[in-house]
């Protein structure tokens, strides 16, 4: 029998197979169903873009997972977006004793709300609040109103081009938001305390990537001098998630295209958003102090080829039906993410696809000179003094041309090496 790599390998071959070939196609369930009986209509699906990752769909220990949250009081933060509502819909599942929402957008906070209360009703304990996480009195009042024992921080700017233009936003929301959200979870007795991190915080190329480095340095930081566990998960791009490129794709693909490629080289990692936050989860139960998770998301995919397919599985043919066209790098955009499990500073959790990374520790007082030379910066308001001062305080903050000149032509993904 073959092996899951050797299976997907050769599911992957079929389903390209036939893309290329314009054939529909669709996927049934595991044989042993169809033997059981348990097969039904509705279990044999189109083929999604989520098939082309060329890996297995990464699962999870719920047992851990719902024990982790079982009867406990759970908050959110940046719970509207696309990883924060999925981190709430499945924390919901394990049965806590409260979820508390916390979001600066409204009505996407409204629409998860409604969401889970017309799925779970009176069965779930839900508060929502709105509110920025830059406003520290605020946290301190809500950390002592619900005493969550659990907090996830999704809250964050994430698009790359807009804080390269807005860096200022950046560095208050990202970095002195997240400082006031692990001193509000240090004073009131919060358990264990995940930051949602990314792949760009790797050797960041850009302002969003450098921010998030940061963010985890202030993680780690307070890790040396609380009681509260605090870890960071890193994964890479998020399939459907907002600003992402599928939903931009489809929308081109609706309107007759032209489909828009930056860079034709661009190659990324991918993972979907119910396996991002099931990674999220699983590290939250996981984590014990200080600890980085990374995931090993498989063989990375050309945005490209994410494209050309994308096209096909709508009913067209690339560059006939619907051309693709290259617009030029964004600023801040690198043509490659690096490898999340990077050289000899990693190991293996239970679960195979999830490392930890050992990071040089950042002390609570390196930090704060970090931060002075950045509130220094700030008050400037000029862009170009932050951007240095970001240099000054994420090492690893390189320049985009810099890194993207050396590959030429084709882009190879680095070799292994310690990633910080």
């Amino acid at each position: 029998f073959p092996t899951n790599e050797e299976a997907q390998t050769e599911q992957e071959r079929l389903i390209r197979y036939c893309v290329e070939s314009n054939l529909k196609i669709l996927i049934a369930p595991p044989i042993d169903e169809v033997i059981d009986g348990k097969i039904m209509r509705q279990s044999i699906r189109e083929i999604k873009i989520e098939d082309l990752l060329g890996r297995p769909e990464i699962k999870i220990s719920l047992d851990e997972i719902r024990a982790n949250f079982r009867e406990k009081t759970v908050m959110v933060t940046g719970a509207a977006g696309s990883i924060g509502s999925e981190l709430c819909r499945q924390i919901a599942k394990y049965s806590p004793q409260k979820l508390v929402i916390f979001d600066i957008y409204e009505n996407n906070a409204y629409d998860i709300q409604q969401e889970l209360k017309f799925q779970y009703g009176a069965d779930l304990d839900l508060a929502v609040e709105i509110g920025s996480i830059r406003d520290g009195e605020r946290l301190m009042r809500l950390m002592e109103r619900y005493r969550p024992e659990v907090v996830f921080h999704a809250a964050a700017h994430k698009h790359v081009p807009l804080m390269e233009s807005c860096p200022q936003e950046a560095i208050r929301n990202n970095v002195f938001g997240t400082l006031n959200l692990v001193r509000a979870a240090d004073a009131y007795g919060v358990q264990k305390f995940i930051q949602i991190s990314t792949d760009k915080a790797v050797n960041p190329t850009n302002i969003m990537g450098a921010s998030k480095r940061l963010c985890e340095m202030i993680v780690q930081s307070m890790a040396q001098c609380s009681n509260t566990t605090f870890a960071a998960v890193r994964f890479g791009n998020v399939l459907g998630s907002n600003g992402s490129v599928i939903p931009l794709f489809k929308r081109q693909i609706a309107a007759g295209g032209p489909v828009t490629v930056t860079d034709a080289r661009i190659i990324r990692y991918f993972m979907t958003i119910p396996e991002a936050a099931s990674l999220v989860l699983e590290a939250g139960a996981m984590a014990n102090q200080n600890e980085l998770f990374v995931l090993n998301m498989g063989k990375p995919v050309k945005i490209l080829d994410l494209a050309e397919n994308l096209i096909r599985l709508s009913g067209y043919e690339p560059y006939v039906d619907i051309d693709i066209v290259e617009t030029g790098l964004r600023p801040g955009e690198k043509l490659y993410e690096e490898l999340l499990i990077a050289g000899n500073n990693t190991e293996k959790t239970a679960n195979d696809k999830i490392y930890v990374e050992h990071q040089p520790l950042v002390t609570p007082a390196e930090l704060e000179e970090k931060l002075v030379v950045l509130r220094a910066a700030l008050e400037t308001e000029n862009a170009d003094r932050i951007r240095a001062a970001l240099h000054r305080v994420v090492p690893t903050f390189r320049e985009p041309d810099e890194i993207n000149a050396a590959q030429g032509d084709t882009v190879e993904v680095p070799a292994p090496a310690a990633a910080v």
